[in-house]
């Protein structure tokens, strides 16, 4: 049996300060939007503030849009992608930044 304490032990503390973008990161966090609920429980986990919903227009069905990362901004901190797996539904991936940019065609700072 799992002790409650131990379930919560992956995941990030909430972030109270927001930092900005440093160095070019190892990793990028992607968000699977077919798989992202939309729940936002990402968001306060992120150090740099960079993860935002996606506008309601773009999509018509669900009730609440998924998110986004603005990647520029992204640390690679897998702060979200550790909240995401731990508290709700998996729907961020960590990229290496390298094969990010030969995948999205996008050249990370």
């Amino acid at each position: 049996m799992v002790k409650v304490i131990d379930f919560y032990k992956p995941v990030p503390k909430v972030i109270e300060t927001v930092a900005k973008k440093k160095k070019r990161p190892k990793f990028m966090a992607v968000v699977d939007e077919d798989n992202c609920t939309g729940c936002q429980v990402c968001i306060p986990f992120c150090p740099v503030d960079c993860i935002e919903p996606l506008s309601k227009e773009k999509y018509e069905s669900p009730p609440t849009p998924p998110v986004q990362v603005r990647f520029n901004e992204c640390i690679g901190c897998n702060a979200c992608f550790k909240a995401c797996r731990q508290l709700t539904w998996d729907a961020i991936r960590m990229i290496p930044t390298d094969e990010f940019e030969a995948i999205y065609n996008i050249t990370i700072d």
